[in-house]
């Protein structure tokens, strides 16, 4: 069993991912930490009461941090035009959600699970890395103590999605994200390079509602407004960017990596693009020198990986 600490700003691929991994098999899902992003910190965290109310998960959830991890920054407007108002593809979730928080922040919550469960935790983050670089300088010691890190976000070799040199999670918090990658912890990277070729087509996720009764049924809602947003880009589809990265937990060999130093340009232009040195280059004296290889996902068996989702979705 992999034990799990979900972290994630809900979001309607959010919501995908969180429903993979309360019905794997292989997933002990032990907390559910929201980071701001696709909404508000308010919303996102609303949003995953919600979905915990509504799919009967047990995890508790800790509210994230409300603004960037370096003070001040500017910030980005959240993306409703993909994710809707709500947050959830314009549902009408009802504005408070009976369901408790832990007293915890996200930041400490996570510090507080990895050093209970040395060895185990596995963090899944799918939206900026706010809540995982605030732990980090927190406790820096969590890093000898967390089994892998597993992100989406980054574009290696492929071009961003907010900017031509950034993808979304990374770009929202982009200091956060060289801190994340840059410790000395396992951190594997699911980017664009990867979750552009994993799309689940409207009449899909329309049978799979048919099969996974009133739980599939709500993610099929929530999912239509997304789809909308994505016209153009896939053919009445949507891109399942989280749930990508939640399939390489549990089936790393549908993934091709590359190992490599992984930097976060914060300024100008290129702010958020995610850069691999190469491993084995050698270059002058560099921003890369003596730092921790990681892992970037670089191509994916897109067939496979959607298989995978479509079972574990409809898994009662």
């Amino acid at each position: 069993m992999h034990k799990v600490i979900f972290d994630t700003d809900p979001g309607v691929d959010d919501a995908m991912a969180l429903l993979f991994l309360a019905r794997h098999p292989e997933i002990d899902l032990i907390g559910i930490t929201t980071a701001f992003g696709n909404a508000s910190i308010e919303t996102t965290t609303r949003n995953a009461q919600y979905l915990k109310q509504q799919w009967g998960i047990s995890a508790p959830i800790a509210k994230g941090a409300a603004e960037q991890y370096e003070p001040g920054r500017a910030t980005h407007p959240f993306p409703a035009y993909i994710h809707g108002d709500d947050g959830l593809g314009n549902i009408g979730v009802p504005d408070v959600v009976d369901v408790p928080l832990d007293p915890r922040s996200a930041h400490q919550f996570i510090i507080d699970s990895i050093k209970a469960n040395p060895g185990e935790i596995v963090l899944v983050a799918v939206g900026r890395m706010t809540n995982l670089a605030n732990a980090l300088k927190a406790a820096p010691e969590i890093t000898g103590l967390v089994k892998e890190v597993i992100i989406m976000g980054g574009a290696i070799d492929v071009p961003g999605n907010v900017t031509p040199a950034a993808e979304a999670n990374i770009h929202g918090d982009p200091e956060a994200a060289d801190a994340v990658m840059i410790a000395p912890w396992k951190v594997v990277v699911v980017g664009l390079d990867v979750t552009l070729k994993t799309t689940m087509t409207r009449q899909t996720m329309a049978e799979l509602a048919r099969k996974g009764g009133k739980d599939v049924e709500l993610l099929d809602r929530l999912s239509q407004f997304y789809i909308d947003f994505y016209k153009g880009q896939v053919r009445d589809s949507m891109v399942v960017h989280d749930t990508c990265a939640c399939v390489y937990l549990v089936a790393r060999e549908l993934f091709t990596t590359r190992s490599g130093v992984v930097r976060v340009l914060t300024t100008g232009i290129g702010e958020g693009m995610t850069v691999q040195k190469p491993e084995g280059m050698t270059f002058g004296k560099s921003e890369w020198d003596g730092l921790p290889s990681q892992l970037v996902c670089t191509d994916v068996d897109a067939a496979g990986a959607m298989k995978l989702v479509e079972e574990t979705l409809v898994r009662q």
